[in-house]
């Protein structure tokens, strides 16, 4: 009763007091008094029913006469005429109880997944920065009078300490110096221990505002236990995060200065200064529920064919009900010669009333929207959100799982692991003297061909100056092989002193899928593929090339014309990867294609750790469309002895986009089920949309995966591909078991009302039982 919504409890009321009139009137010895009992009989009749006899004559007079209320109405009031008094009003009694289940347990699914997806919070403490107060005033190390704003907290190296030459001053007007002095306290989490909760450091005060109102680049704190409203960047503080409602994990995750932070996640332990990165409806929290609460808009098939179904359906069987009352007694008066009069008439009449109540298709409307919405509720709860079921009914006819290698099957965190300078009759192919990154000393060391010029060169052996040329030709891109040069660069400029000076960088120009040309220090850069280098004429010695035997990523390097050698960049499996695999054989996926840009070698080491059918390599991004058409197409070769499929030549490929180019979005779904592609959602989008499902793993927070993909999971786990496809299964299957049970159950009924073997207490279980027991069914998705 206490989840119960105040309409539901007054329904539930006027039940109760519906059957007990019924039960006392059927008692009582009325017979004799037909009026008088007719008169008592509509007492509970209108009080059970008197809505949905409202709501049918509305219908009528809005030209929208066919539904539920409309078939109660008919059958009840013809109950009531022919003298059923008790069977009447038990049809409007029952009809009553079922629709008071059915709110009840569609409520209670809304309120699992509102608690669930209650994600967002609509209140912030924004941090606001004043005039520092006079009095709390010092002199830090440098001599200089300073304050304590949130600017200068931050300016240091974590809350509480104080700048040098910057006085710190907390809550309560101590003073303290800076670096060379007493340790400040001067962040919000200090003014808050001394002032309580709104109280701020001298210069700040925390409002609690609307988490709209809440403009891009404020400053925000983040109490123990309060979820992050806005997405942002954390100032300072550390703290562990609780991201289940966000990922499903329910293992806490570190995060300190620097990091990113997205709306939604609690924060368990410290405070945390978070600057907003977006506006509030922009959030990650703000774009998981819009996509969950406009899910319903994108209709299933079998959802669309239950709404088609509904709308002649029920017009047939009210004018199936009618022929039977008419033609019932005619043809039994002609065919059986049985006598005419009132007896045979009320006979049939009650017949085809029993027909409209059997026919009652709420247990089909009702249950299948029920079950999606569940399916989608409950996928939700585990960090898997499927836009509309539309894609739900997609993902569980897949039979081809096509993977993005980087940042899907692996881990995405390159590192440098080895540099290979040119040969040169030193460094022969396969030979362990390649210089490992991060060494102190290199065998490798032919100044005149790889010196830098003058004051800008860092000096030091071979593998240091292709790393730097690598880097800073790199400097510009985000791509994550760029990020670990730069990553390896900067490490090696703290090992051996030197700096990076970017004036030294000009032009760059990136050249799509194989690297960047770059002006260093005046000369032409060139890091990427070897197909790039080749493309620029640049020749490598065959000695150079280790593509074919390395397990890591083979970035090469020219300055001019020249061929300088190459780094390794190495990329881990992740850890569920194989699993992941495996487990897309148990759900029922009959073929496993992975995609890469890298090296065939790569590929073919990457692809037989995790037991994949099918490997296809050294693709640039369109290249991948190109293959995700051929096989959508189904036109793929075989896979070998190996069970691999080679890459082929571009030739190949450029015939491959002819063939495919033009073929409808209807032929996707083609001997074996559909197809799904599964990237990292940065720079998979292209594919992403041309499959017939897109999956986005690991694209929480990116607007271009949750925009491309239909189907996003919240983190980096492969294992739940496996289970967005057993989810969708799962749904699927409640929803044929009820359209069938529904159907099956009312067809077998209709023909016994019809042949007169069953009457309105059958219909009402048709009705009703069917009903309740298909939305119990539904409400199983829930816990998919």
């Amino acid at each position: 009763m206490r989840t119960m919504t105040k309409k539901q409890k007054n329904l539930l009321l006027r039940i109760i007091a519906g059957a007990v009139l019924m039960v006392l009137f059927s008692i009582l010895p009325l017979k004799k008094y037909p009026l008088l009992r007719f008169v008592l009989f509509l007492v509970p009749y209108f009080t059970v029913g008197y809505d949905i006899l409202r709501k049918a004559w509305k219908g009528i007079l809005n030209r929208q006469v066919f539904d539920e209320n409309f078939l109660m109405a008919v059958a009840t009031v013809g109950a009531m005429v022919l003298g059923e008094y008790t069977e009447g009003v038990a049809v409007m009694l029952f009809y009553q109880i079922g629709e008071l289940f059915q709110n009840y347990a569609v409520g209670k699914s809304r309120r699992n997944i509102s608690e669930l997806m209650d994600i967002r919070p609509d209140t912030a403490n924004l941090i606001i920065e004043e005039d520092p107060a006079p009095a709390a005033s010092g002199t830090g190390a440098g001599g200089a009078e300073g304050s304590t704003d949130v600017a200068a907290a931050e300016s240091t190296d974590g809350p509480g300490a104080g700048a040098a030459g910057v006085s710190c001053t907390d809550a309560a007007g101590v003073s303290g110096t800076g670096a060379g002095g007493a340790e400040g306290s001067a962040d919000v989490a200090a003014a808050e221990s001394a002032g309580g909760p709104g109280a701020g450091a001298a210069g700040v005060r925390i409002e609690t505002v609307d988490s709209e109102d809440v403009e891009v680049g404020s400053l925000l704190l983040v109490r123990p236990g309060e979820r992050v409203p806005i997405d942002g960047v954390v100032v300072s503080g550390t703290s562990s995060l609780d991201t289940s409602a966000l990922t499903g994990e329910s293992l806490p995750r570190s995060i300190g200065p620097g990091q990113e932070i997205l709306s939604g996640s609690i924060n368990l332990s410290g405070v945390l200064h978070v600057r907003t990165t977006k506006e509030f409806g922009e959030s990650t929290a703000s774009r998981i529920l819009d996509l969950v609460e406009n899910a319903g808009s994108r209709k299933a098939k079998s959802e669309q064919f239950i709404s088609r179904f509904a709308h002649w359906y029920t017009p047939v069987v009210c004018y199936s009900a009618l022929e039977l009352a008419v033609l019932g007694p005619v043809l039994s008066m002609l065919l059986l010669n049985k006598p005419g009069g009132w007896p045979l008439w009320s006979d049939w009449i009650y017949r085809a009333l029993t027909f409209l109540v059997i026919s009652c298709p709420c247990a089909i409307v009702v249950s299948i929207p029920l079950t999606f919405f569940g399916g989608i509720g409950g996928a939700g709860s585990k960090g898997i959100l499927i836009k509309g079921s539309n894609f739900m009914e997609t993902l569980a006819n897949v039979r081809t799982v096509v993977f993005d290698k980087t940042g899907t099957l692996t881990k995405g965190n390159f590192a440098v692991t080895k540099i290979c300078p040119a040969s040169m009759d030193s460094c022969p192919a396969g030979a362990a003297a390649c210089a490992e990154a991060g060494t102190a000393a290199d065998a490798y060391t032919n100044e005149q061909d790889l010196s830098i010029s003058g004051e800008n060169g860092q000096g030091g052996t071979a593998s240091d100056r292709i790393l730097e040329y690598a880097a800073l030709a790199e400097s510009g891109s985000n791509h994550p092989i760029s990020r670990s040069l730069r990553e390896a660069y900067l490490q090696s400029l703290k090992i051996r002193g030197g700096f990076e000076n970017p004036s030294r960088i000009g032009e760059v120009e990136e050249i799509r899928g194989k690297g960047v040309i770059a002006e260093v220090d005046g000369r032409r850069v060139t890091v990427g593929s070897l197909r790039l280098i080749q493309d620029l004429g640049i020749a490598v010695a065959a000695e150079d090339d280790h593509s074919a035997w390395e397990t890591g990523t083979v970035v090469h390097v020219a300055v001019g014309d020249r061929y300088l050698g190459h780094i390794v960049i190495s990329d881990e499996i992740k850890p569920g990867a194989a699993e992941a695999v495996r487990s897309l054989r148990q759900a029922g996926v009959a073929r496993t294609v992975m995609l890469t840009g890298d090296a065939e070698g790569i590929a073919a080491h990457v692809a037989g750790e995790l037991g994949v059918d099918e490997y296809h390599a050294r693709l640039l991004p369109e290249e991948k469309v190109q293959w995700v058409e051929r096989l959508l197409a189904d036109e793929t070769p075989a896979p070998d002895s190996a069970g691999k499929a080679q890459g082929e030549e571009k030739a190949d490929r450029e015939k491959l986009k002819e063939e495919t180019e033009g073929k409808r979005a209807d032929q996707r779904i083609k001997h074996g089920g559909a197809l799904a592609f599964v990237g990292d959602g940065m720079n998979d989008a292209p594919v992403l949309s041309r499959a017939d499902i897109g999956i986005a793993m690991g694209a929480l927070g990116s607007d271009a995966a949750i925009e491309a993909a239909d189907v996003v999971l919240m983190d980096d786990d492969p294992l739940k591909i496996a289970k967005a496809i057993r989810i969708a299964r799962k749904c699927i299957r409640i929803v044929n078991e009820n359209i069938w049970f529904a159907i099956g159950v009312k067809a077998l009924c209709l023909i016994l009302g019809a042949a007169g073997i069953a009457n309105m207490w059958i219909a009402i279980f048709a009705d009703v039982g069917v009903m309740v027991l298909c939305v119990l069914n539904a409400i199983r998705a829930l816990a998919a």
